[in-house]
């Protein structure tokens, strides 16, 4: 009876913080994250434009989401991607915001690109 106990009160994947709605916690960490930075890529001007890029509400919002997922799977993404999900999560912290200068945010999503480049290269 008591290894039960003891596993039941194990950390695992049902008991990590979460900070996106839908899916299961125990889904595949490279799936659910590559999947909101494509979801997010949508809305992005194409590469070399970041200049270009309005950050409307929908940017905005799909911006924090690829940030809520990232924060609550990325550390269970292959260690090789911890710099790059460090990357994602204080760039997305910007970027998921109205009230950040357009100059700001440019920068902020040509960090942001790169790392999330690395992200879906590395779970590939």
């Amino acid at each position: 009876m008591l290894p039960l106990l003891v596993m039941g009160c194990q950390d695992d994947a049902s008991s990590a913080p979460r900070y996106s709605t839908g899916g299961d916690p125990t889904d595949s960490p490279c799936a659910r994250v590559v999947s909101a930075i494509g979801y997010a890529d949508l809305l992005l001007k194409p590469r070399g434009q970041e200049d270009r890029q309005y950050f409307e509400d929908a940017v905005v919002g799909r911006l924090a989401e690829a940030r809520g997922i990232t924060l609550q799977f990325g550390d269970r993404l292959p260690a090789s991607l911890k710099d790059a999900v460090s990357t994602v999560e204080s760039t997305t912290a910007g970027l998921a915001r109205n009230d950040v200068p357009h100059e700001r945010q440019v920068a902020l999503l040509k960090q942001y690109r790169a790392a999330a480049d690395r992200i879906v290269a590395g779970c590939g």
